[in-house]
């Protein structure tokens, strides 16, 4: 399993750009004198992982070849995540990457988390994002800003069998995220009562315990949001589970809460300081949708080329073999390329604790942009096979428009670069 996998390397710390083994196997990383000059210890290309992660990535890819692609047209078709697949997650050690070993996660890198997140999209995207916002954002929320009592509690729990989702949107909150209107109030006991709506939640039909972010102080605005961790048992309510476009089996809901009563205990972080929550959380889940969307083109363009290279015949040639065809070919394989390296660079950035959030909007812009224009051409090149559902091709465009809407629109990553740029060359 991946959670043996994982604790195989155990001497490796997590998070380390360069493992010991990785930096023997590299010629290019020993130290010398070439031609009078001194080589560079360590300095690797963005293609390089640590023993651990290449064993995620290459385990992942033949997790969801073998255990997730049989079910990915009935889940789209019932518009319903097969709960054998969440729990094959579970039970692999993938819904606890970067949580310590002493949680009962794998104790990985971030870079972990995003690989497995890319490898699982090559097989589909609906599975990507449950894992990623589980990973990316529920269990960095809780692991960064909780309390130790918190942690006890919670990590173990979404380490081994409760899903976990994110609650920010709402009807008048989407790119204007702290516009919300759910409110949180203190009673007699100190605890804390939740009233309000969410919408556009991903993971919430199967998840049991809940990031919900309310204003406990409207009279200052942004500034009395406040976070929350809390369970469905308390009382969280499906009203809706949307009817989408793509990612169909990736649950969408709306969301009631009706005086819920939260332990004052489950406080996450600080009072009003629930936007600085959000605001740090999303700039890192915004790397896991370039992860995903990555993915998502890369599984679109591999089972195209597979097809307009080995099956597909006219005029008595293989359609790969016409030269307007190869030229979109390259053209994609670039574009994949390039966002693969904005992705990485973005991961590995946010790991070494450096400035990310211009990387990581870059990287969120251009794989959500370049993952439409994949899978499009890739339906171009399989024609009408490509368009039909007896394919899975037409999936990963339908797939794809998400990639620009959540987490942050186009416009909205457009003026993140923008306003940092402008900080960066006003003097």
């Amino acid at each position: 399993m991946l959670r043996q996998f994982a604790r195989s390397s155990s001497s490796l710390s997590a998070g380390r750009v360069v493992s010991a083994r990785l930096a023997t196997r590299h010629a290019g990383a020993v130290t010398g004198l070439v031609a009078g000059r001194a080589v560079s210890r360590g300095i690797h290309s963005l293609n390089t992982f640590t023993e651990e992660e290449d064993l995620f990535r290459e385990s992942v890819s033949k997790f969801a070849e073998e255990v997730v692609a049989p079910k990915v047209r009935e889940m789209d078709e019932n518009e319903a995540m097969d709960p054998a697949i969440v729990q094959a997650m579970f039970d692999n050690g993938l819904m606890g990457i970067e949580t310590p070993e002493e949680f009962g996660g794998a104790g990985a890198s971030f870079t972990s988390a995003i690989l497995v997140v890319e490898e699982l999209a090559k097989v589909d995207p609906s599975v990507s994002v449950l894992n990623d916002v589980h990973n990316t954002l529920v269990n960095t929320t809780i692991r960064t800003f909780g309390s130790d009592a918190l942690k006890e509690k919670y990590l173990p729990l979404l380490a081994s069998g409760k899903v976990g989702s994110f609650c920010l949107s709402e009807a008048s909150s989407g790119s204007d995220a702290f516009a919300l209107k759910s409110k949180a109030t203190k009673n007699a006991d100190g605890d804390y009562v939740l009233t309000g709506s969410k919408m556009w939640i991903t993971n919430s039909a199967e998840a049991e315990i809940f990031v919900i972010l309310a204003n406990l102080d409207p009279s200052q605005g942004y500034k009395g949001i406040t976070a929350f961790v809390v369970e469905k048992d308390m009382g969280v309510q499906i009203a809706k589970k949307e009817k989408k476009l793509g990612i169909k089996a990736s649950s969408t809901c709306v969301l009631h809460f009706d005086d819920i009563v939260v332990p004052k205990e489950n406080l996450l972080g600080e009072e009003g300081k629930g936007y600085k929550i959000a605001i740090e959380c999303l700039n890192e889940g915004r790397i896991g949708i370039a992860a995903q969307m990555t993915g998502l083109a890369q599984g679109a363009f591999n089972r195209a080329t597979d097809y307009i290279f080995n099956d597909r015949k006219q005029f008595n040639k293989l359609i790969g073999e016409f030269q307007g065809v190869q030229f979109q070919v390259a053209q994609a394989a670039t574009d994949i390329e390039a966002s693969r390296l904005l992705l990485y660079n973005a991961a590995r950035l946010k790991e070494e604790g450096k400035p990310f959030v211009k990387e990581a909007a870059m990287a969120k812009l251009y794989a959500s942009q370049m993952a439409q224009r994949v899978s499009s051409a890739a339906v171009d090149w399989m024609g009408g096979v490509g368009f039909t559902r007896e394919d899975i091709l037409e999936k990963f465009y339908r797939d794809s428009k998400i990639g620009t809407i959540y987490e942050g629109t186009t416009n909205i990553q457009l003026q993140t670069i923008a306003k940092l740029i402008q900080k960066e060359r006003t003097q």
